[in-house]
């Protein structure tokens, strides 16, 4: 099987590419048009293999999507590619909805194009599955509400708007073109070769470097966080099994407020690289982002009962592995930082 990932140089795009060379005998093809957030050092360990094949590329580009559908011809797309950062999105969302909206619609075009010349059971079996976030549901208000695949849409920032834009395209083209779409909502991601602008990497960077650790406000919204590599093998199981139209939502049953994770890589980096000093001492509440949705937790019911998928990774464990992963690779974090971004505060508006 022949793999398109779009934004395979990014944080959650690499992982799945690292996961499918490694373990699998499918090939990949990434196109990424590497971004500030896009990093080909993360697929240094897969790179090489025959079986990976790389194009820059920006998939806003029609000719080149026609261009690399007919030079690869995939038996399927897996949609990562996107603005992935809320603070970003309001600051300038103008790139929101380019990416993740505009993007999507001409990827959908190009993948219909290149499908309706397939024949048999090429045709049959060739699939574009969509990777998206569960902050398309908005706020959860009650504690035991969990967002499932039938939650209504209410998304609050321009990534989550641009993102539930997204979502709509790709069920509409399944709907109105008959184009065979998988779509998946996951939970907030975690893990190694993370973009330093997201919560876990930033707090440790910081902290290592003594700087302040921003909380937003009280440091009291809940999110369910889900470990990358346990991520990367449920895209991959659901490209290959998932049901056609289907939707599955993707948690790792690990939720979490975020001054409690902030905490936890405190006390771990007290552990495992100890200053002279507490690291909780850094913690500095500022005030909260505009919009900011309390708490996001997933019912990751249906990909269990369906297809048989479930975390590997606590989220201690899975905390501790990223940031004994930073800790080893402080150079790659310097090298990733080219400039655009030195870990100020973003999304201010």
């Amino acid at each position: 099987m022949k793999l398109l990932i779009t934004g395979g140089a990014g944080f959650i795009g690499s992982a799945v590419v690292r996961h499918i060379i490694t373990h699998t005998s499918d090939e990949v093809v990434n196109v990424d048009k590497l971004t500030y957030a896009g990093n080909l050092e993360s697929l240094e360990k897969v790179s090489g293999s025959d079986r990976y094949a790389f194009e820059k590329a920006d998939i806003c580009d029609r000719a080149e999507m026609d261009r690399v559908f007919r030079e690869h011809r995939p038996d399927a797309v897996m949609h990562l590619a996107a603005e992935s950062h809320v603070d970003r999105s309001i600051d300038g969302p103008a790139a929101f909805i380019e990416t993740n909206i505009v993007g999507t619609y001409t990827l959908l075009e190009a993948a219909r194009r290149y499908w309706n010349d397939l024949e048999g059971n090429r045709k049959a079996d060739f699939r574009f599955h969509h990777i998206s976030t569960d902050e398309v549901y908005g706020d959860l208000e009650q504690p035991e509400d969990l967002f499932t695949e039938d939650t209504s849409y209410a998304p609050s920032s321009p990534y989550s708007a641009s993102k539930a834009s997204s979502d709509h395209l790709v069920r509409a083209w399944y709907r109105t073109y008959g184009l065979p779409v998988l779509v998946t909502n996951c939970s907030n991601n975690y893990g190694p070769y993370h973009f330093p602008e997201k919560l876990i990497p930033l707090v440790i960077l910081n902290a290592l470097d003594g700087k302040p650790l921003p909380v937003y406000g009280r440091g009291d919204q809940v999110r369910d966080w889900l470990f990358v590599e346990d991520h990367a093998r449920a895209l991959y199981q659901v490209v290959r099994e998932g049901s056609v139209g289907e939707t599955y939502n993707i948690g790792g049953h690990n939720e979490k407020q975020n001054i409690e994770v902030v905490h936890t890589i405190c006390d771990l980096l007290q552990e495992l690289a100890p200053a002279d000093f507490s690291y909780r001492e850094l913690i500095t509440h500022v005030a909260d982002r505009p919009g900011h949705d309390l708490r996001y937790a997933i019912d990751a019911g249906k990909i269990q009962r369906e297809l048989g998928w479930e975390p590997q990774e606590t989220f201690e464990s899975g905390i501790r592995k990223t940031v004994r992963w930073y800790l080893d690779n402080l150079p790659w974090c310097k090298r990733v930082q080219d400039g655009s971004y030195q870990r100020e505060r973003l999304g201010v508006a």
